[in-house]
């Protein structure tokens, strides 16, 4: 006996689009009604099974009943229970609601109208427009007059889960919940099992998951007015984000090509692997690319994870191994069988990628593959995984092979001034090889291309996907070239210092305005993408400094000038997102470079055990958990050296040797 998954094209696995209406005939035998299903609805209306408005913030039907009107996809529309248990909440919020209408309406018509006439039964103008007006909410929603507005903050109402610490959003007065999620993708996988070569029995399955992005309709079907409607008022980025931000969806040339017209997403899986694809894609996929899904919401998933879940099968492989890993993490699972799914779909990949250099084609899906293996370990696992594997760096030799052979720098550097679309796959490989330089006290692969990029003015999409600007990680890459150049002995001190200093008097022309620093939250509760980046640039410069000054020979760990850097770099963290939902692992190597240099009394301590405990449990996976361990360390070797008067400065690359750690922490 066998089980082979089938596919199943066209109606299998699509965005949900809007349905065309029955075109004109002639007139039906039976008179009936064809009206058009819509699933933007919001989740209450969904759960009563009443048609909704899809009124914007708040539809018309949950304002009239004082509901509370989630568009966002809630925690308990997963779990039958909780639906049953959400669905008799909903029960007596209407029985009360009632109840006080009617209390409301016997007071206001005991003046004028007879006693007998008081308790007639409601018609359809007891729910018009003007008595929903006037309707007495809830005591239990925020629209009523005697709701509390002292009492604690519920995360039941912003639809957290349930392992998220409250204290740092609770006691933010800017934090806000993001806009709701209207549409969804829904993922229909089939299997067909046959016994003998027969076939018995058939299986399918569906998984649906949230996006921002509007669904395209399909060629077949025509057009409706509504659509405009849809993407005027709700997918206005100037309402959404405020003036100020005006987002391009078509920024990077992704390689998978223009968005397509038919959302779909078929991905052949078997059986036992499904519960790790549905895992990867509900939760490991928003750690990946958070700052490109804050510039361009879903475009992570719609246009770079999903295409390549479907197409590129060494990928699909790499993504079940990282979902494997993050579930031994964030549940705690120990056993043969979970070691076994990381290890299996590890050695699968490996064995794909060889396949396919041997080929030598398809070098676009190779490299989307490898640096995936690259970057996605920086989002999952502890640093205490013992599982054998191949270092970072390893992998990235190959990417760069790929890279050159594809020509993409000479393509970004040929096209400076009229590229406005940078490949996705280039930026992805500059932030990591950047970045990585640092980690191995090497000079950048593609630092001559920094370099001419820098001169030109010219953008590599850094900033939109990992969210620094370009022209300071082009400076970062400078200073890794120096940093290379000191710990090969390729220098005097003398040359050192000048370049040194001529690098810092650069930094200088990068400085803004403090007034430009500010909350990168609107009043609204929005998150305004510039302003995100303006404040991660500044952590960015302020580390960028502080690894400079590291670079001055003989220059003390307590020197007065790079403690004051240490201080500003502290309360640039001030305006960074905390907590589970915030920006903490997108800033995880100028962590680093700050907290390497940080003394015993420093109030950067403070602040990242603050940061830390916000993150909860998150704190301990990823780049982050492998930030703070190698931090610990330092600091335990430095303090002591500090006790014993040894006056020895500890590097953190020398830390990371010591203990065998191959870290990538980006």
């Amino acid at each position: 006996m066998s089980t082979q998954p089938s596919t199943q094209t066209g109606k299998s696995a699509a965005m949900v689009a809007p349905k065309a209406a029955p075109a004109k005939a002639s007139p039906p035998k039976a008179p009936t009604k064809m009206h058009r299903r819509s699933r933007s609805g919001c989740f209450t209306c969904r759960l009563r099974r009443k048609k909704c408005d899809e009124g914007k913030n708040q539809c018309k039907a949950c304002k009239h009943l004082g509901l509370k009107c989630e568009y966002k996809r809630p925690m308990w529309w997963s779990n039958n229970e909780q639906r049953k248990q959400q669905k008799e909440t909903i029960k007596n919020i209407i029985k009360r609601t009632k109840l006080s209408e009617k209390t409301a309406q016997i007071g206001t018509s005991s003046a004028e109208t007879p006693p007998g006439l008081t308790h007639s039964l409601p018609t359809s103008a007891t729910y018009s427009e003007a008595t929903a007006r006037t309707r007495a909410p809830s005591i239990e929603s925020q629209h009523s007059p005697s709701y509390d507005f002292n009492q604690p903050l519920s995360h039941d109402y912003y639809d957290f889960h349930p392992h998220v610490v409250s204290p740092p959003y609770d006691t933010n007065p800017h934090y806000q919940p993001f806009p709701p999620t209207p549409y969804e993708v829904d993922i229909k996988t089939e299997r067909q099992m046959y016994v003998n070569d027969i076939p018995t029995r058939r299986d399918s399955m569906i998984s649906t998951f949230s996006t921002y992005q509007p669904p395209s309709t399909h060629p077949a079907l025509p057009s409706f007015p509504e659509d405009e409607w849809i993407n005027e008022n709700i997918y206005n980025t100037g309402d959404m984000f405020s003036a100020e931000e005006g987002l391009d969806f078509d920024f990077f040339d992704f390689s998978h090509g223009a968005p397509q017209a038919s959302q779909q997403a078929l991905i052949q899986v078997d059986d036992c692997d499904r519960p790790l694809l549905d895992h990867f894609i509900e939760n490991v996929l928003r750690l990946i690319f958070p700052i490109l899904e804050v510039n361009q919401h879903g475009s992570a998933r719609s246009e770079v994870i999903l295409p390549a879940l479907e197409s590129n099968k060494c990928y699909l492989h790499c993504c079940l191994s990282v979902s494997a890993i993050h579930l031994k993490s964030t549940r705690g699972l120990q056993g043969e069988q979970i070691d076994s799914d990381i290890m299996r779909h590890r050695y699968a990949t490996i064995s794909e990628l060889c396949e396919a250099l041997k080929l030598d084609t398809n070098h676009l899906q190779i490299l989307e593959a490898t640096l995936g293996m690259i970057f996605f370990q920086c989002s999952v696992g502890r640093p205490d995984d013992a599982l054998p594997d191949i270092s970072w760096h390893q992998h990235f030799q190959a990417a760069i092979s790929l890279v050159r052979k594809l020509e993409l720098p000479h393509a970004m550097v040929h096209d400076n001034n009229a590229r406005t679309h940078p490949p996705f796959n280039m930026t992805l490989a500059s932030w990591i090889d950047i970045l990585g330089a640092t980690m191995l006290g090497r000079s950048p692969q593609f630092a001559d291309t920094y370099r001419e990029k820098n001169q030109s003015g010219s953008t590599s999409g850094l900033c939109e996907l990992m969210g620094c600007e370009d022209s300071m990680m082009y400076l970062i890459s400078e200073i890794a070239c120096l940093d290379a150049l000191k710990s090969a002995n390729g220098i005097n001190d003398m040359q050192l210092c000048e370049l040194i200093g001529s690098l810092g008097k650069y930094l200088d022309t990068t400085e803004v305005p403090p007034e430009s620093l500010t909350w990168p939250y609107s009043s609204t509760g929005a998150i305004r993408p510039r302003q995100l980046s303006r404040n991660m640039t500044s952590v960015f410069r302020l580390a960028a400094r502080i690894y400079l000054c590291s670079l001055v020979p003989g220059k003390p760990k307590d020197d007065p000038t790079l403690q004051r850097l240490v201080d500003r770099f502290t309360t640039s963290l001030q305006l960074i997102p905390y907590g589970p939902d915030g920006f903490d692992r997108s800033i995880v190597w100028p962590l680093l470079i700050a907290g390497s240099e940080s003394t015993a009394n420093s109030v950067f301590r403070q602040a990242l055990a603050g940061r830390i405990a916000s993150l909860g449990e998150h704190a301990e996976f990823g780049s982050f958990g492998r930030m703070v361990r190698l931090l610990q360390e330092v600091w335990r070797q430095s303090d002591e050296a500090d006790r014993t008067g040894s006056g020895q400065n500890v590097h953190w690359r020398d830390v990371m040797q010591q203990k065998g750690w191959d870290f990538l922490l980006i």
